[in-house]
């Protein structure tokens, strides 16, 4: 059946009035498939649970809050259960292949009549193959009971580095430096307008739910997330996540109805792993911290705050010895821990949206958890979970204390019978899953989606990844990158090159003459990658995660060929900062030494050209060796003994 359209200008945020809005109110935009909808003074409504009346939840002249807390008072406790789950929505295809869609039976079954209409995805298709295939989801759900719709999350996919459980490919996306190279720019209207582009591009492929962004700060130079971060100076980020937070949900008092919600993770001190490991693996759980360093761990979430964020994601990581207003933080996972979300998060800074754990703290931590995958297996999400802490505890126990710690809803779950289970047993009360609800269903209200559920296939198309947005993006790109050694003048058009590691096409698109040979080459152009070592391969993110050592191994191809072209040509050395490389084999013979922190080849040469001006500062130190990142303490920003090149550090020219 065709979508049935009614359009109007109504735009609410979360922080609606309790009033109801006159009856004259301007019609709202609504779409439906199978739901039929019904006339009242005038106005359309969709008729959500069939019965040929409107109900309070049904109008959207009242408040999301009204709204919502008359549709938990028409929900059985199944169907509260099921609101609060984030499921996994799979693809048609074996995890690593190229699908075409969502395993739909997978989703029906998940969906069940209605209960489960939250969904995490990492599918990549084209803009309007993505939108048909959410308008697919969409269509599902108008199946349940009372109609409730989906709502899509996604990691972020407007960047280059794409890592399962933190974020997914660009696909048709304009592609922007990574969070690290915004806090290299240091621009917060330019984040602000960022945020809105990824608002736009993800409302018109039907998301609503955007996992981020990152308020960790870098303060462990090892920890495989930095890329995620928006550097280790934490009132920079801080304003800088704020900035994104405001553009993404589309106003500074909440989210609005053509906004996303944003989850703004990880609260808090995640970025201090122990030795560098990351806690979505079993022997990095662990994060170092003391009383000095954790408020500025807790500031750039402090500044989120202060743009009304949707929700807040707790961190995985067991913090050991921790106090906060005198009482002592319990050794397990931040979703666990009452004194991080009930008093810390909900009493001291009153968030009173939701929270939502990250994923699998609930699953059982077996063999493949404890101690990887046999040798000889391909790691695979199997035996997954992040259960630190409280891997004794049954699973009905361990939803129960994370719901009496604070939790409102939990990623990664495919079934939320446990959290019936909980409510049967007497280990949590039916009003604490009614308060949940109520805070889960006011955010769907809030993003208008009980009008509006379906996007334009057609749309889509035209909206996602503009030429506007990718020439923008390319801009940011070249002004993210980090001068930090220069001997000779950017201006190499009509320059004989050698490249190793860029586009021959790219390079003679900005006037560059490309040469196979060094020896008929007057510059030569190297790029490279911060430096990793894979030390854990038979665990699933150890498998894929960049860990291990900052320094390039005397061995590294790129270092072995840019001695030998240093030797005779002068080299433009660009690196890859995903983590903060130890760059001293480069410093004192490279003719130009570039940190960036994601950008195509064409925004190097438009850097190298002077068609673009690379702008940032060093968002976090670069050591100078890793006997100085050793001796660093894990939780302290900016801790290395004799930097290579300090915090906020950039090469002025003719330096």
């Amino acid at each position: 059946m065709d979508i049935i359209k009614f359009v109007g200008l109504a735009f609410g945020v979360i922080g609606a009035g309790g009033c109801s809005l006159p009856s004259e109110s301007t019609q709202v935009t609504i779409s439906s498939r199978s739901i039929p909808t019904i006339e009242v003074n005038g106005m359309r409504f969709r008729d959500l649970n069939r019965n040929g009346s409107l109900e309070r939840y049904e109008d959207w002249r009242l408040s999301p809050k009204e709204r919502a807390s008359d549709l938990v008072g028409r929900m059985t406790l199944a169907e509260k259960a099921g609101q609060m789950v984030v499921a996994n929505a799979f693809t048609d295809a074996p995890f690593g292949q190229l699908a075409t869609g969502y395993a739909m039976g997978v989703v029906r079954g998940v969906n069940n009549g209605g209960h489960v209409t939250n969904f995490n995805s990492m599918l990549v298709l084209g803009a309007a193959d993505l939108a048909r295939a959410h308008n697919g989801i969409q269509a599902l759900m108008e199946e349940g009971r009372l109609g409730i719709p989906a709502v899509m999350a996604t990691d972020p996919r407007h960047h280059f580095q794409h890592t399962v459980g933190a974020s997914v490919a660009a696909g048709d996306f304009s592609q922007w430096p990574e969070p690290l190279g915004l806090a290299a720019i240091c621009d917060a209207e330019l984040v602000e307008r960022f945020g809105d582009i990824v608002r736009r591009d993800y409302r018109a492929v039907g998301f609503q739910m955007l996992l981020g962004p990152q308020a960790d700060i870098s303060t462990e130079p090892r920890w495989p997330r930095n890329n995620g971060t928006l550097g280790e100076d934490a009132a920079r980020a801080g304003e800088l996540v704020a900035a994104y937070v405001r553009g993404a949900q589309g106003s500074p008092a909440g989210v609005a109805t053509n906004g996303l919600a944003t989850v703004v993770k990880h609260f808090a001190g995640y970025g201090a792993g122990e030795d560098g490991w990351d806690a979505h693996n079993r022997y990095g759980r662990f994060a170092s911290m003391d009383e000095e360093s954790f408020p500025l761990h807790l500031k750039p979430f402090e500044m989120a705050f202060t743009a009304n964020p949707a929700a807040v994601m707790p961190s995985y990581a067991v913090i050991r010895g921790l106090t906060v207003d005198g009482k002592a933080v319990e050794e397990v996972g931040a979703a666990y821990s009452k004194v991080m979300i009930t008093d810390l998060l909900r009493k001291r800074y009153r968030f009173d949206g939701v929270v939502l754990s990250d994923w699998a703290i609930t699953e059982d931590c077996g063999d493949i958890c404890m101690n990887g995958w046999p040798e000889g297996k391909r790691p695979t999400f199997e035996g997954m979970s992040t259960a630190w802490g409280v891997e004794e505890l049954s699973k009905p126990e361990r939803f129960a204390k994370a719901i009496n710690a604070g939790v409102d809803q939990f990623g990664g779950v495919m079934d939320p019978k446990p959290i019936v289970e909980v409510v049967n047993q007497g280990l949590v009360s039916e009003a604490q899953i009614d308060s949940a609800v109520y805070r889960i269903l006011k955010q769907t209200f809030s993003l208008g989606l009980f009008e509006n559920p379906f996007v334009d296939e057609d749309a889509a198309a035209q909206t996602v990844g503009t030429k506007a947005d990718k020439d923008a993006a390319r801009q940011a790109q070249a002004r993210a990158m980090v001068w930090l050694e220069r001997r000779m003048p950017a201006g190499l058009a009509g320059k004989r090159v050698f490249l190793r590691g860029a586009s021959a096409d790219a390079a003679r698109a900005a006037g560059l003459v490309v040469v196979d040979r060094p020896e008929d080459a007057e510059v030569a152009i190297i790029r490279t990658a911060a430096p990793f070592e894979l030390l854990h391969p038979n665990y699933f993110f150890g498998s894929i995660q960049h860990e291990g050592s900052l320094a390039f191994p005397q061995d590294h191809p790129d270092l072995v060929a840019f001695r030998a072209l240093s030797a005779t040509l002068p080299v433009i050395v660009d690196v890859y900062l995903d983590r903060p490389a130890i760059l001293t084999p480069f410093k004192d013979k490279a003719a130009m030494l570039i940190g960036s922190f994601g950008a195509s080849d064409e925004a190097l040469f438009d850097v190298l050209t002077a068609k673009a001006k690379a702008e940032g500062v060093l968002p976090f130190e670069l050591p100078s060796s890793m006997a100085a990142v050793a001796a660093q303490r894990p939780h302290k920003p900016a801790d290395s003994v004799d930097p290579l090149y300090p915090l906020h550090y950039r090469k002025g020219a003719g330096e």
